[in-house]
């Protein structure tokens, strides 16, 4: 992996924290953190709030998986999918529905619930936004306006996440392939630039 301002080494007592959680968590201590490590109270303050959208309860965890990787093959950071694929797999979601994200449009496994989840993520993450009263006012009888909110969130947080990494150039570190899931699904076609 090459990124664009190279990884600094992870030092201090809260950095030996950092490596021993990541190495426990990845099998390895990501590259990416050392990139992070560059502007501390950042990383800290991402990594807070990943940890607590993560005990949000009003949404489904799986559509918020999906979301999140629906974000990230639009905008285009293999290391959220990557990451949020391995993510799947150790949370016990179907996996096999996860690793056809990045072509959801043309794939026939998702419901249609999960469908206007997908289209959801993407319509937040184009620039300008293109989320309609109707797609939302689907949503939230389906999910209820605390379960929207919640999603909603995620997405948010999933294109902060997603567009500092392409940013910054963070690649996929192999992951769901050091787990032996099959490679993600190949996007079929960019519908729009993001």
């Amino acid at each position: 992996m090459t990124t664009r301002i190279p990884p600094k080494e992870i030092t201090g007592l809260y950095g030996a924290v950092v490596k021993k959680f990541s190495a426990r968590m990845f099998g390895q201590v990501p590259e990416s953190l050392g990139v992070m490590w560059h502007h501390v109270p950042v990383l800290k303050a991402s990594m807070r709030f990943g940890q607590q959208l993560q005990k949000w309860d009003e949404c489904d965890e799986g559509l918020k998986s999906f979301a999140h990787m629906a974000v990230a093959s639009l905008v285009g950071c293999s290391w959220c999918l990557d990451f949020n694929y391995f993510m799947a797999n150790n949370h016990g979601l179907d996996v096999e529905r996860a690793r056809e994200i990045p072509r959801w449009r043309e794939s026939e496994v998702f419901t249609p619930l999960e469908r206007e989840v997908l289209e959801y993520a993407e319509a937040m993450s184009q620039t300008p936004p293109t989320v309609t009263d109707e797609l939302v006012e689907s949503l939230s009888e389906q999910l209820g306006s605390a379960g929207l909110v919640e999603l909603t969130s995620v997405i948010g947080y999933a294109n902060l996440t997603t567009r500092s990494n392409v940013a910054l150039g963070i690649e996929s570190e192999g992951f769901a392939a050091a787990c032996g899931l099959k490679p993600m699904a190949e996007r079929a076609a960019v519908r729009s630039s993001a």
